[in-house]
């Protein structure tokens, strides 16, 4: 049975929408509230490895937060994932991880194409 792992916020439409595939399909399901168990600045350099992304590209630039904070600012990436862990909110949702291989779960249809993709013959 292949594992997936869903970094989510119970609350999000597109959140629900992901685990609702996920439940529908033959995965072991680990899912984590961020806001409630933030990853650590190693475990966010591990998911934007297996993401292929830069820390900048996993912020929510809609949020109230970073117009308030953060719009007019140019960080490094350190500084960013920094940002992320004072202010999880700011993270884009949901992240799923299999394997090697992580997405940010947005369009809906990236998550079937994960399970789909991935699932063991």
């Amino acid at each position: 049975m292949k594992k997936v792992k869903i970094y989510h916020q119970p609350f999000c439409s597109k959140c629900q929408e992901a685990m609702g595939i996920l439940e529908g399909s033959n995965c072991e399901i680990e899912a984590v509230e961020y806001m409630k168990n933030m990853p650590t600045k190693e475990e966010l350099k591990d998911l934007l490895n297996k993401l292929g992304l830069k820390p900048f590209e996993i912020i929510r630039t809609t949020e109230p937060v970073f117009e308030k904070k953060f719009k007019d600012k140019t960080l490094t990436d350190e500084e960013w994932l920094d940002a992320l862990i004072q202010n999880p909110i700011l993270l884009q949702r949901p992240i799923l991880v299999s394997g090697d291989k992580a997405i940010i779960g947005r369009p809906v249809e990236k998550v079937v194409e994960l399970v789909n993709t991935y699932r063991p013959i």
